[in-house]
Formats: C-alpha cells, structure tokens, sequence
C-alpha cells in the first residue's frame, strides 16, 4: 500500500496560526470586553498545552523510501510561503491596534505581548526557511526575521549553533542549573556576536569587508530599518515605540525554545580532543501532536540537529532520545519557575546523561 501522510493538510494548523494572534483585539473592538484580549495567549499557553496532554502523541514516522518524495512535494513550501503573509497581516493589524484604539496602558500591554508572542512564530519561519539552499527561500527567511530585528539568525543557527550544540561553547545552549533569565542574558548577546564573527570571516575570505552588499546580516537588518521606517510614517512616533518594545519578547520566544532544546545535554570528546558528531540524543525530543503541528515538527528536535537537511515534514520521532514531558508551550511555562524546572528536569537529565552533562 501507498505511503500517505496523514497529516499533509494538518499543517495548515502552522500557516494559520499567526492568524490567531488578531483574534483577540476583533473580539475586544467587536464586544469591548477586555479579558477577550487575552484569547491569543490562552490558546498559545493554556489551549495547546491542554491538548497535548489529551490527545495522544504521535509516533507515526515516515519509510525512508519516501522522504525524497516527501522533500520534494510543493505541498509542504508553499504551507510555509502562506505562512509568511499572514504573519505581516497579523502584525501590521496588532500594530494599527496598538496605535489607533484608545487603550488603556494594561490593554495595550496584553495586546503588545500577544505581537511579541506570536513576533516568535515567524523566527521559527525563517528557522525552517533558512535552513533551505535555494535563494528563494534564503530571502524569505530574512523578511520573516525582520519584523523582530533578528537577521542574524540563520547565519547564527546554521553556522554557529548547529556546529557548536550541546557543548559549553554554544551560547545557545542551556547548561545544567543554568535558569532561563541567566540563560538568556548570555545567550541573546552571544548569538549576535557570534553570527558577525561567521558573515564577517566569510567575507574576509572573499576580500570584502563587513559592509559589503553581500552581508547577509545586513539584508535582514535593512527589511528591519524599512519595516520601521514604514511604522514611522503611518503611525507616527508610537508605532516605531511599539515596535521597539516589542523585539525583546520575540526574542524571548527564541530563546525559551533554545534553553528547552539542549538542556543540560554534552557532547563528548573524541581522543583527538574533538566533539563527537551531534547525535539524536544531544537534544530533547517532544512528541506532542498539537504543538508540533503549530511549530513545523521543531519538536523532533532530536532528528532535526542529527540530520539538520532534513525538511520539518520529512523529520523522525525516536523513542531512545531525552524526552520532554510536555510540548514546548507548556516547558515554557515552567522554565518561567526555575526551581520547578530544575524538580523536573534535573532528574531526567541525570537519568539520560548522568554525570556527562553541559556545566560550562
């Protein structure tokens, strides 16, 4: 029998969900009940979590004897081309709100968070995007990342992280009893200064300097300048205020995913004094139907790192890895409280590591 993938049409849960981000400033201009503002981060942080826990996982994989198939079916791309517009409609209408309704300072700053929140969505956009080889693709990715000002990113998770994972040199990864906030305060700044040090070293090769045309860092950064540019003149000096504040929360989205990745987890090192190759189980897996569904299959992050090649539709799920106990929504939650992560989690790392772990 034919091979079918089961959940080929489910994945316009992802390319749909930026659409979720307006849902709560239509219902609040349509009924003027405020706690409606709040229906974006319910669904993000209490509705999805929920339906993890209640419909079971999904183990299904797909035959090797179909990924190239799968890799190649326009299906899956032009899920995430969809993705992108609705992504700059939902954020464009967040901003208009932001700037036109007369709200008051707590509303605003519900609606700012839901902007920052979702902001996220689209890094894991130009994740998958950037992670493609065709310039099509590379492009996209970097208009995703602009609207949350992070342009270095593709250069910084493809060169950098990818290359470093799981190992006390890599800023983005999380050590053991390393809370999220300390987490987060070397990590933010180390993937910026990293991504330079990878485009700059790459034009010095080529003879040209850093501000060269051909930075890839510097193409995302103009999308950036001109998203606020555009800000500036429609909505005046509060709409580039509001865009501003609301970068920190898209990169805290980053960021909050990163630590749960990697937590804890070593790579050891050969006799030669090098790091084995990155493995399955130098990443924590989640195998949560609902929330891997809203984030193009991240969740298997176990396959993603040991085969980044590997499109979001094509990726494994493997029982023998760390495994989450939750989604990444609700393991956001709970780093938010490091002394319950650390209950949680620092058992599960001693049981899968023991003492091999990332201690800096």
């Amino acid at each position: 029998m034919a091979y079918k993938d089961q959940k080929k049409h489910w994945w316009y849960a992802s390319t749909l969900l930026p659409l979720v981000a307006v849902t709560g400033a239509v219902a609040y201009q349509l009924t003027e009940v405020s706690g409606l503002l709040l229906l974006p981060l319910l669904i993000v942080y209490v509705l999805i979590p929920l339906a993890d826990v209640l419909l079971p996982n999904d183990p299904a994989n797909p035959p090797e004897s179909v990924v190239p198939d799968l890799e190649n079916d326009p299906h899956y791309q032009q899920v995430l081309y969809w993705m992108l517009p609705l992504h700059l409609f939902a954020f464009g209408y967040l901003m208009y709100v932001l700037c036109n309704e007369p709200l008051l300072w707590w509303q605003s700053a519900i609606v700012l968070l839901t902007l920052g929140v979702y902001g996220g969505l689209a890094v894991n956009l130009g994740h998958e995007l950037g992670h493609k080889k065709n310039g099509k693709d590379q492009w996209l990715a970097k208009l995703a990342l602009a609207t949350g000002f992070y342009g270095h990113f593709t250069i910084e998770h493809n060169a950098g992280h990818h290359r470093q994972v799981a190992t006390p040199e890599d800023s983005a990864s999380a050590r053991v009893n390393e809370n999220i906030y300390q987490f987060f305060i070397r990590e933010c700044p180390g993937g910026f200064k990293r991504a330079w040090q990878i485009e700059s070293a790459r034009l010095k090769r080529k003879g040209l300097p850093w501000w060269s045309l051909e930075n890839n860092i510097l193409h995302s950064n103009a999308m950036s300048l001109l998203i606020a540019l555009a800000l500036l003149l429609v909505f005046g000096w509060q709409g580039l205020l509001f865009w501003v504040l609301h970068l920190p929360i898209v990169w805290w989205q980053l960021t909050s995913a990163n630590y749960v990745e990697h937590y804890g987890l070593l790579r050891k090192k050969t006799d030669q004094g090098q790091y084995e190759r990155c493995q399955p189980h130098h990443s924590w897996n989640a195998n949560h139907t609902v929330s891997n569904l809203v984030l193009f299959h991240l969740q298997r992050h176990s396959d993603h790192h040991a085969n980044p090649s590997r499109s979001f539709q094509s990726l494994r799920h493997f029982d023998d890895v760390p495994q989450l106990p939750a989604g990444y929504m609700g393991m956001f939650l709970l780093a938010y409280v490091p002394p319950l992560w650390f209950k949680v989690m620092n058992p599960k790392l001693t049981k899968v590591a023991g003492e091999c772990v990332n201690v800096g």
